[in-house]
């Protein structure tokens, strides 16, 4: 509440803020009489205190592509509202800022529209780019530059002028047709013989898996196969191969609730694992019915090819004989890698690109290369240590600045799964958080050479040892651990942390650092929750702004969440 102290100002008092009174009188708990001070010292601890007015930033997330004219009101609907709630800026994604280049005249003019709004309603543009963990945008200009797993020494056999997958020592997946359980290591009760599948109905949260060990070939591509059937299922149907914490697949698998027989695929790298267990299943299920038939096992190769400098092709005689591509072998590319539906874009599966030769039939090669595999949803990471990448990033720059001209832009580091393991980043010798920091200090260089002067922002996820950035390791298919990628960002760059379950060791090892922050909260639960945020904040420097942030593009809550802040 409003109160005046004892030389005439008006302050909002909080009730943790150290200052008691009543009626019309005012005293500092801290000292005896505010006279001591001289009127500057007194205004420079009110501002302190006052809540309003460390949270100089107060930001809306929203995630949009400007080149679609209904989009653009619905942004100008949400700047008018967010200006009069109270808000200062709008971080704005949109990944047709990666391919400036390529996109039609009426984004432009839909984009200098945002930047009328935004000046009319006094709100800040920050925009989104450098799309490093979701690099689909990126990999838009060239496809091979996206991060890629190495096979080596596939053995390959000639016959009919092609050279076709022939495995060293075959990996078998036993008991495919369910006719004899006993051939699996072992399965959940729920799981029940139907027909030659296996079902499960209401799970009632309860798991549904059955699985078995398998030998593998280390650094090898295998492809699985599985017919599915659903209905009205409630939960997520998963193949998942584990080599003790590591998960060797993470696409999803595309089932719906209710679908006919459908054909679903995985593909996997071995990496250097010898044996890995293959699970087929759900984990805490819900009603309605799941059937799983005829999964398949095979070593494949050549599915979603890269070819560019740091991810050479190797085809070799089985003695060692380097053979010539485009003299001894037709060149090799695959056609769907990363074009699929779009360029950027990748399949799970598709039937592979041969190796044609005139070789004689018969005669064994060894073929070693590099290839793609997508996370969840299609998530594909670039290369952050091959030079074209760096070119791209620059560029992007460039374009998206000199479209917005805006004082802060955000760096999209997030999430990134799959690093350090083709041979422009091993060749460099550094560990993952190495490669990582190296690439954040060359991002954080351009837009400083771009924008003079101006803020910069990134998520903290992969610069936070308490989040992603951890020793052990394990994380999705980043090769080595994390750590230390944090001293690619200077304590000039903005953080937003965004992991509420370690919250307080985030917003410390952060302000500890020097970095100003910008909480990202929200994240589509209760609007209060940016309470514990802040409680977690308190007493931390530069903690000084938060951000309305929805995934599912709901501002319902827009108003209640900054009132929450007051």
């Amino acid at each position: 509440m409003g109160k005046t102290c004892c030389v005439g100002l008006t302050v909002f008092v909080r009730a943790d803020a150290g200052w008691t009174g009543t009626g019309g009188a005012l005293r500092c708990g801290m000292h005896s009489c505010l006279a001591r001070f001289s009127t500057v010292a007194l205004v420079s601890v009110l501002i302190r205190l006052a809540p309003a007015a460390e949270l100089t930033d107060r930001w809306v997330y929203l995630q949009t592509n400007l080149q679609v004219d209904k989009n653009v009101d619905d942004a100008e609907a949400l700047f008018r509202r967010a200006a009069k709630a109270g808000y200062t800026g709008v971080l704005l994604a949109d990944s047709k800022l990666a391919k400036l280049g390529d996109v039609i005249p009426r984004y432009h003019q839909n984009l200098a529209r945002v930047k009328r709004i935004a000046a009319e309603t006094k709100v800040e543009v920050i925009p989104a780019l450098f799309h490093i963990g979701y690099s689909e945008a990126m990999l838009w200009h060239d496809p091979n530059l996206a991060e890629a797993l190495p096979v080596k020494d596939a053995l390959m056999v000639v016959q009919g002028g092609v050279a076709r997958v022939k495995s060293d020592s075959p990996a078998e997946l036993r008991g495919g047709d369910f006719a004899n359980l006993k051939l699996w290591a072992w399965k959940d009760d729920n799981l029940v013989p139907d027909n030659g599948a296996l079902r499960v109905t209401d799970a009632k949260g309860a798991n549904a898996r059955i699985a078995q060990k398998l030998k593998l070939t280390p650094f090898r591509q295998y492809h699985v196969s599985v017919r599915v059937k659903t209905q009205d299922f409630r939960g997520k149907p998963e193949v998942k191969l584990l080599a003790g914490k590591l998960g060797l697949n993470h696409a999803d698998l595309g089932v719906k609730p209710t679908q006919d027989w459908t054909t679903h695929h995985v593909v996997f790298n071995s990496l250097d694992q010898t044996e890995a267990t293959i699970y087929f299943g759900c984990w805490g299920g819900g009603s309605g019915s799941l059937w799983w038939k005829e999964p398949k096992l095979e070593e494949t190769a050549l599915v979603n090819l890269v070819r560019r400098p740091g991810a050479p092709l190797s085809v070799k005689r089985e003695d060692g004989t380097a053979l010539i591509e485009g003299r001894d072998f037709e060149r090799v590319v695959d056609p769907k890698s990363g074009t699929v539906p779009w360029n950027g874009a990748f399949e799970v599966w598709h039937e592979p690109p041969l190796i044609k030769t005139k070789l004689p039939d018969g005669t064994r090669l060894r073929v070693s290369f590099h290839h793609v595999v997508t996370v969840h949803e299609g998530q594909v990471m670039v290369c952050p240590s091959e030079p074209k990448t760096v070119e791209l990033l620059r560029d992007e720059a460039k374009r998206v600045h000199a479209a917005w001209g805006a004082r802060s832009y955000m760096m999209s580091h997030d999430e990134i799964r799959c690093l350090n393991w083709c041979a422009a980043c091993q060749q460099r010798n550094l560990t993952a958080g190495q490669i990582l920091a190296d690439n954040a200090r060359t991002c954080v260089k351009i837009l400083r050479e771009v924008n003079p002067g101006g803020r910069i922002f990134v998520w903290s996820d992969m610069f936070d040892p308490n989040h992603n950035a951890k020793s052990t390791g394990d994380y999705y298919l980043v090769r080595g651990d994390l750590t230390g990628s944090w001293e690619g960002l200077d304590k000039d760059v903005g953080i937003l942390p965004w992991y509420f379950g370690k919250r307080g060791e985030s917003l410390k090892f952060f302000a500890d650092r020097g970095h100003p922050q910008v909480i990202a909260g929200y994240y589509d639960a209760k609007p209060e929750q940016i309470q514990e945020w802040l409680a977690a904040g308190k007493g931390l420097p530069g903690v000084n702004g938060v951000m309305f942030t929805t995934w599912k593009r709901n501002y319902a809550d827009l108003e209640k969440f900054i009132g929450a802040t007051r």
